[in-house]
């Protein structure tokens, strides 16, 4: 992995967090996600009216990834319904990096070195452990558990589907753009169905929140989609989850939540994984 993508990756993990940090800020957490996932159709089509469409093919990964990434907000939405950030965070971007080299390996056979793939299992323990440290908590529930696992599977699915849809588009930002499109179209019907018209009043309020969320999670996303075309899908996944170290930070410091001992040791084996993935 070159420096330039290894420091925009890092630089994606920590707007990842911040938008994350967003939602929970948010009293509902569904109205958090609608108002940014919806902001980001808007910053789709502004890149789309400087790249233009993708390609049939890359329209076609978008379409899923679309459908993926609906399902991946409804359940990330549950989960901090009843979950602190510091524990649904990493349970939910934890599994991910496993799955997506399984899926990759598997499927393209886009297999990262043996020290990048030591750095990914390194990476995974210290997002596992981080997490794990909050399942003493006695406000964590079966629900939490399971919507956050099935979190993963989302990240997991939707990352190996757009990595490989952003190589062949023809244009990664483009194909990134037609995704925040269609994320922003599904989730806006979604968040109508689920709530009525009444939603559009919810959010109206906090539409400055929900710009910087949108563009803090366009910005990190698209970055992501174009790294995945440069270097092995899953090297890029789980270098990108070291955004579960800003994600502690702020948890800290903005909502309050106990930073334990564990949890730092989870945030130290995540960075020295990051650095293996480096070297890799």
């Amino acid at each position: 992995m070159s420096t330039t993508v290894f420091i925009l990756v890092l630089f994606a993990a920590l707007l990842h967090a911040a938008w994350n940090v967003q939602v929970k800020l948010n009293m509902d957490r569904f109205l958090g996600l609608f108002l940014i996932q919806t902001g980001m159709g808007f910053f789709g089509v502004a890149m789309l009216a400087v790249t233009g469409l993708p390609n049939t093919t890359g329209m076609v990964y978008g379409l899923v990834s679309g459908f993926l990434h609906t399902g991946y907000n409804l359940f990330l939405a549950r989960s901090y319904k009843t979950g602190d950030l510091s524990l649904v965070y990493p349970l939910a971007r934890g599994g991910a990096p496993f799955l997506t080299l399984l899926g990759t390996a598997l499927l393209t056979h886009d297999v990262p070195t043996t020290v990048a793939t030591a750095g990914i299992v390194v990476l995974l323990i210290g997002l596992l452990l981080a997490g794990l440290s909050g399942l003493r908590r006695a406000s964590v529930d079966g629900h939490t558990l399971f919507f956050a696992g099935g979190t993963a599977v989302f990240i997991a699915v939707y990352t190996v589907v757009d990595g490989l849809g952003g190589r062949v588009s023809g244009d990664p930002i483009a194909y990134a753009g037609f995704v925040f499109v269609l994320d922003g179209l599904f989730l806006f019907a979604t968040g109508l169905v689920l709530r009525g018209p009444a939603i559009l009043g919810q959010v109206l309020p906090h539409w400055k929140k929900g710009l910087f969320g949108a563009a803090a999670s366009s910005l990190a996303y698209a970055i992501v989609i174009w790294a995945m075309a440069q270097a092995p899908i899953a090297t890029v996944a789980a270098l990108r989850e070291t955004s579960i170290i800003f994600a502690l930070v702020m948890s800290a410091r903005l909502l309050k939540e106990t930073l334990t001992a564990q949890r730092v040791l989870g945030a130290l084996l995540i960075a020295a994984g990051a650095i293996l993935l480096r070297i890799g």
